[in-house]
Order: C-alpha cells, then structure tokens, then sequence
C-alpha cells in the first residue's frame, strides 16, 4: 500500500497513527487480507481528500476517520469476516477458534457453533482414555440403560469394543466439516 503524502505534518501524524493502529488490529489476518483491508481504508481516506481539496487537510482527514467511525469497531467486523474465509479455506482449527471467538457476540448460531467445536475436544479425550482405561471407556449396554464415555464401577457390556477409537475419529471428523460446511453457508447469507 502506498502511504497516502500530506503537506501538513498534524495530518502526517494523525493518517500514520491510524494506519498504524489498523495494522496492529489486522495482523490477525493473514498478510493478503490484512492488506486488501488496508488498501481500502486509504481508498477511502483518498478519494474523501480528492473530493475536498478546499479544506484543510487536518481537518478533512479528521472527517473522513470520523465517517469510517471507531477504528476497532470497524475493523472488527472486517477481521471476524476475513477469519471466517480463512477457517473456511484452511480447515485449521486454530483458524476456525479465532473465528467463532471474534464473531461469538453475532448471533446465537455463533454461540451453537463454538460449543460444537468444544465438543470436539470431548472425542480426542475419550479416545486416550480408551488407550489408558480400555475396559471404562466406550458405549455400555446394561440393563439400566445406555452408558456412553468413561465409566468407572457397574456399566454393563460395551459394545463397540475396537471400533470405538475408528468411530470416535469419524464422529470428530463429521463434527468439524459440518462445524466448517455451517460457517460456509453463514458465509454465502452474508
């Protein structure tokens, strides 16, 4: 991004201050997207100073950062939505965390969907668990009823035997592409 020039030094400072505070927010982002994001806010900046070449550039530069409005709540907005290209492009779970953290406050969907990506953790655990406590862990039938995880005492039979920790990866997989194939079509409603 080329730095936009000013005559007035105030509106030097001012300009690079903010473009300094929107890279630091942006850094998230990978540097592609942290850069189309910057080259927009200085097309913005840019063209308002183009179109009001009469004012004083301090005071214009004030008015067009105003009119962007507060720099954290507009970038954060910017960032939440770029994480969500990036978690569904990468399929990486760091990704898709930083995602659903930044758009938690959007709506419930959000919400319901970082408490799937918590449950994900759950098959990882019991499949150590299998390999630590093979007979306590698995999918009990008694005549109680059903047991499911790790159970210490009285369960009945398991059932799954050594297709419990094939299963238990299965499940974590279907989990996380719906978790991904849901934020996708989040993505198209936007």
């Amino acid at each position: 991004m080329k730095a936009i020039e000013f005559k007035n030094n105030t509106a030097q400072r001012i300009y690079d201050d903010y473009i300094k505070r929107c890279r630091k927010i942006l850094s998230i982002l990978p540097a592609k997207d942290a850069e189309e994001s910057l080259l927009e806010i200085n097309s913005h900046i840019y063209e308002y100073l183009q179109h009001h070449p009469e004012m004083d550039e301090s005071e214009s530069l004030l008015n067009i950062l105003e009119r962007l409005g507060a720099l954290e709540e507009t970038l954060k907005e910017v960032v939440a939505a770029k994480k969500i290209d990036q978690a569904v492009r990468t399929f990486n779970i760091k990704h898709l965390v930083q995602a659903l953290w930044l758009n938690i406050s959007n709506g419930f969907v959000y919400v319901a969907l970082s408490i799937l990506t918590l449950l994900l953790t759950f098959f990882p655990v019991l499949i150590l668990l299998k390999l630590v406590y093979p007979s306590d862990t698995g999918y009990f039938i008694s005549g109680k009823g059903h047991d499911f995880g790790f159970i210490r005492g009285e369960k009945g039979t398991e059932m799954l035997g050594h297709w419990f920790i094939p299963l238990m990866l299965v499940f974590c997989a279907a989990l996380y592409f719906l978790i991904i194939l849901l934020l996708k079509l989040l993505r198209k409603k936007r």
